[in-house]
């Protein structure tokens, strides 16, 4: 496969709005999962990672002063707000150039603007800003990107589906660079809904442990640019070296049981980019800390020659990201790659699955070479993404 070199990144979540600021709260074990009392989200207290209201103003104002746009804030959503501060602090870094004919907009999200049908934001906005693609269409208007952007929206893997297309477009030769993106937000509708399945845990979650009771959900959005010409000053490259999904058709909410399905897109990311299981010295992990989805992950990385390898998970910081999360905690794994730092897997202590497992239990150095990050959602989907540093 020919290579697809990660120029610049951004991070948003509760820990801040910057790669940078999560690196510096990675090193100290942040926990951005708390418990929150808003009876316009949830009656009762819920563990949720939330993004800062009022740093998020503060951030849209300050990149429309500098983009000179005379648009009134309010005209935006919050989630708008969120994908137009995180893809302007990626381009910042870049040369790449929106309004170029050879750059792609990808977007990742399930629920979009979902917040739009609670009825206290019903009457601020047009209810197409309900529809995915009204959602791209600001986006990229905002930001003058020449071509219609690429939406996906494929339950829990949506960010790897992402960054799997625009890397396969950009080899392609169909375009030289892609903008990828993606976001969602904490609403009355998405906790209700988890909620029902009974899937939110009373406290921060804990992946892989034990004790693990659940999920914590949270609110996010990344950006990653990636291009085929890799950065001429930047002293090491991480590539998309690779990249698969896969369906395990076992039930529209729960994963398989076996965890072949996954290991076969393991398995495939890897034979596309020219390694073996010896060769990944770091695996970033669904690891939503519910029974299921642990359970299928240990086993599908036995299966494929992975039990050795250190293992994280980022839910444990920041809660799931839901359509963010693939590129949400991309990000984070390519911070570990270029800094060669194992994070510890928040939450963990006791391992708590069936499959062994090097669940990583503190922060250390390590010399790492290629990481593969996985996901799984609804509908039985799974998909696997492989970095390498060059």
């Amino acid at each position: 496969m020919k290579p697809v070199y990660i120029l610049t990144d951004n991070l948003i979540t509760s820990l801040g709005f910057t790669t940078s600021e999560h690196t510096f709260a990675l090193e100290r074990g942040v926990i951005g999962v708390k418990s929150t009392n808003d009876p316009e989200l949830y009656p009762t207290p819920v563990q949720l990672s939330k993004v800062n209201t009022e740093q998020l103003e503060l951030k849209f104002a300050e990149v429309l002063q500098q983009v000179k746009n005379r648009a009134p804030a309010a005209s935006f959503t919050r989630l708008e707000k969120m994908f137009i501060v995180s893809v302007h602090e990626a381009l910042k870094g870049s040369n790449v150039a929106p309004s170029n004919p050879r750059t792609l907009l990808v977007i990742s999200t399930t629920k979009g603007n979902i917040n739009l049908l609670e009825d206290r934001n019903k009457a601020l906005f047009s209810h197409k800003r309900l529809y995915l693609w009204e959602l791209g269409k600001v986006i990229r208007n905002f930001f003058e990107f020449e071509n219609q952007p690429v939406i996906i929206s494929n339950a829990c893997i949506s960010g790897i589906v992402a960054l799997m297309t625009a890397s396969r477009l950009v080899q392609s030769g169909a375009y030289d660079h892609a903008v990828v993106t993606g976001g969602d937000i904490a609403t009355e509708f998405v906790i209700s809904g988890f909620q029902s399945f009974q899937a939110l845990s009373p406290n921060p979650c804990k992946p892989f442990d034990l004790n693990r009771t659940g999920l914590s959900l949270g609110e996010g959005c990344g950006t990653i640019v990636i291009s085929k010409y890799p950065d001429p000053a930047a002293t090491s490259q991480v590539i998309i070296a690779g990249a698969s999904t896969s369906n395990d058709a076992n039930h529209i909410s729960g994963p398989s049981r076996t965890g072949e399905e996954l290991s076969g897109a393991i398995q495939d990311a890897l034979k596309q980019g020219g390694l073996n299981a010896g060769d990944i010295s770091y695996i970033s992990a669904h690891g939503t800390a519910t029974s299921f989805n642990d359970e299928m992950e240990s086993k599908a990385f036995e299966l494929s020659g992975l039990a050795h390898v250190p293992v994280n998970s980022f839910k444990g910081y920041w809660g799931h990201t839901l359509g963010a999360a693939g590129i949400v905690e991309s990000v984070a794994a390519i911070s570990s790659l270029r800094n060669n730092i194992l994070y510890y897997s928040a939450g963990f202590e006791t391992l708590g699955v069936t499959a062994p497992l090097n669940v990583i239990s503190e922060n250390r150095p390590a010399n790492l070479s290629a990481c593969i990050k996985t996901a799984s959602g609804f509908g039985g989907c799974n998909a696997a993404i492989l970095y390498q540093k060059q």
